[in-house]
């Protein structure tokens, strides 16, 4: 699941700062451009990670244009949470109507793959 917010850099006294405005506190600093980037990956992985794992549903991201900036620059950030996450399967049972089952398993579907599909695309995240 590959998560991408907007971060606003500034810099201050040959420091970068990083801060994520749709994500209170999710911050970083560093003391070179590369390091800022590297860092900010770090800590929006870590900052959805710790949300993710809490149940909590993350805030939606600002649209890039729609963030102005006081000082400094907005670059996007991607966060790739599936290798960090925890990602054992859970099984479920489901009940579903006949015709529903005949008409999928005759499409060749996936039940775990479409089920995990729709979960997602419910709760407002992508892969």
């Amino acid at each position: 699941m590959r998560l991408v917010y907007p971060a606003v850099f500034t810099e201050e006294d040959g420091c970068y700062i990083v801060e994520f405005p749709d994500l209170e506190g999710c911050q970083t600093f560093a003391d070179t451009l590369d390091e800022a980037l590297e860092y900010a990956e770090e800590a929006l992985t870590g900052y959805l990670l710790t949300l993710l794992e809490a149940e909590e549903i993350p805030a939606k991201p600002t649209e890039i244009k729609k963030v102005n900036p006081q000082d400094g620059f907005v670059s996007l950030i991607s966060a790739n949470i599936s290798s960090y996450r925890e990602t054992k399967a859970v099984k479920k049972t489901l009940t579903i109507p006949t015709w529903l089952n005949n008409m999928a398993v005759d499409r060749g579907i996936n039940f775990s793959e479409a089920l995990k599909e729709a979960l997602i695309g419910k709760i407002g995240i992508s892969k």
